[in-house]
């Protein structure tokens, strides 16, 4: 019997309806590889991988994969778009004020409980987006003893 093996990111895109381009695959690989990248950090890496895209091409390709939902898009107060390629839970996030690198953060409690607001006004909630701001350790200033 064969192990079956997870999907490539040409047959993900496909089987989101997208056109699998040497682009959005490169895109797609860098962004579930990167971590919270910004658009010219992830414009970078992918004309390293496979020459010459535009920015708007990445862009284009950015709004593509996020409507699709196969990649996150945040935007922390003050800070470009970022984005990410852990999607389909309901994961925050961890900010540093100085050097703003983010970081993923679990809900505190169970299935995520941050779901079931205290007064939902009529609305059917299925995100909730909390940022947690502070110093990250190399930014953190060091303890005297």
């Amino acid at each position: 019997m064969t192990a079956s093996r997870p999907p490539s990111g040409a047959e993900e895109l496909r089987g989101a309806g997208l056109r699998a381009t040497a682009a959005r695959v490169a895109l797609l690989d860098t962004v579930r590889q990167g971590g919270h990248l910004g658009v010219e950090a992830l414009a970078s890496e992918v004309r390293r991988r496979i020459g010459h895209v535009s920015l708007q091409a990445v862009y284009d390709a950015l709004n593509a994969l996020t409507a699709a939902g196969l990649v996150r898009r945040i935007e922390p107060a003050g800070s470009p778009a970022r984005y990410e390629g852990r999607v389909g839970d309901n994961h925050h996030h961890v900010v540093c004020r100085v050097c703003g690198a983010v970081a993923d953060v679990d809900c505190a409690v169970g299935d995520a409980p941050c779901l079931t607001a205290s007064e939902s006004h009529g609305f059917t909630i299925d995100e909730a987006e909390v940022v947690y701001w502070g110093l990250c350790p190399a930014c953190s200033p060091a303890r005297s003893t």
